[in-house]
């Protein structure tokens, strides 16, 4: 499977270039299940986007510090290729910023937390199994509408709408399932002066959880996997 992975993190801080970027950091997130599968990385944020899609299986759409409010060319752009990928019914997977820019582009609202900053490792409510997973948030925006059509699969205390589906080929989260634990918990520390001990000193008491990072991307490759699967099938029967 050949995935495109369309890298939105805008931080070209010290910190951000001694660690791996968000591109790679997907492609190692998706490998702990898949490994043998072909990664692309275009970074959108400076204008870089692939010339089609279909050379693609499925789409990845990575986190970033930016808003989706703040009226970028790149983001306006990325919007319309979200709309073409939708038509076509690509497997498209959002994390953070990811899944709220799927949310506009489709119609759907983004608006700031009520609480403020979410930050540290939180357990998220997937539905409908009802079974709690542990991942990393870093987020004060957050999906306030859905888009026509999409679900909930996912939800916290103060994010109702921590995850949603549209159909068959699009899942999204608000979380960052591609974060290491010790990568989280030097973010914490760079973030430190910006964010304030209050903030910080929580999110480290979060460190402890365990974030099973393997389950996490089975759940994300399987979803893609049933989505082709199902394509395939659809145009056999539309040859019968």
């Amino acid at each position: 499977m050949r995935i495109l992975i369309l890298m939105t993190n805008t931080d070209v801080s010290d910190f951000a270039e001694a660690h791996p970027k968000d591109g790679e950091k997907f492609a190692t997130f998706f490998s702990r299940a898949r490994p043998e599968w072909e990664y692309d990385v275009f970074s959108v944020k400076d204008g870089v986007f692939p010339e089609s899609i279909e050379a693609y299986d499925a789409a990845a759409i990575t986190g970033s510090p930016a808003s989706v409010h703040d009226g970028e060319t790149w983001i306006a752009q990325l919007e319309g290729l979200i709309r073409e990928m939708h038509v076509a019914q690509m497997p498209m997977f959002g994390a953070c910023f990811g899944h709220q820019v799927i949310a506009t582009a489709l119609g759907g609202a983004v608006g700031p937390n009520p609480k403020g900053w979410v930050f540290g490792a939180v357990t998220t409510k997937f539905l409908p199994e009802d079974r709690d997973v542990n991942l990393f948030a870093a987020h004060k925006e957050q999906v306030v509408g859905l888009p026509e059509g999409a679900r909930v699969v996912a939800r916290t205390q103060d994010c109702p709408i921590a995850g949603y589906r549209i159909a068959e080929h699009i899942l999204t989260t608000q979380y960052h399932p591609e974060m290491t634990p010790a990568f989280f918990a030097a973010l914490v520390e760079e973030l430190r002066g910006e964010l304030g001990d209050a903030i910080c000193d929580k999110a480290e008491s979060t460190l402890g959880l365990n974030v099973d990072m393997e389950s996490l991307a089975r759940w994300a490759a399987a979803f893609f996997e049933d989505r082709l699967k199902a394509r395939a099938a659809d145009c056999r029967e539309t040859r019968v």
